[in-house]
């Protein structure tokens, strides 16, 4: 019973995501570029500690959220292919991009 459990826990962990934060802040992100491990899910916890507010966008992943000013929240993205993605703020086009780095 408890190899069962032991098992089970084993799991749920090797599929919990990498997690990595990005701050928006007064039209740019930090850090602007994100390094993560290609072929695992990532958790982007975004936070927006600017005074408007944003729109964290990357249309290679399909992923759009907005964000009101002071609050946070996060997407989960699957399993990425080593390479560059790109993300901006569709509010701030000209301030805020970067990309996130699957190697």
């Amino acid at each position: 019973m408890a190899l069962a459990a032991f098992v089970a826990v084993g799991a749920v962990l090797a599929d919990a995501p990498f997690v990595v934060q990005i701050v928006a802040r007064d039209g740019h992100f930090a850090p602007p570029n994100l390094e993560v491990p290609a072929g695992v899910r990532i958790k982007i916890t975004i936070s927006n500690e600017g005074k408007e507010p944003i729109e964290f966008e990357s249309l290679p992943l399909k992923i759009e959220k907005v964000l009101a000013p002071g609050a946070t929240s996060s997407v989960v993205i699957n399993k990425l292919k080593p390479g560059q993605y790109p993300f901006w703020d569709e509010f701030h086009p000209d301030t805020s991009k970067g990309f996130i780095v699957a190697k």
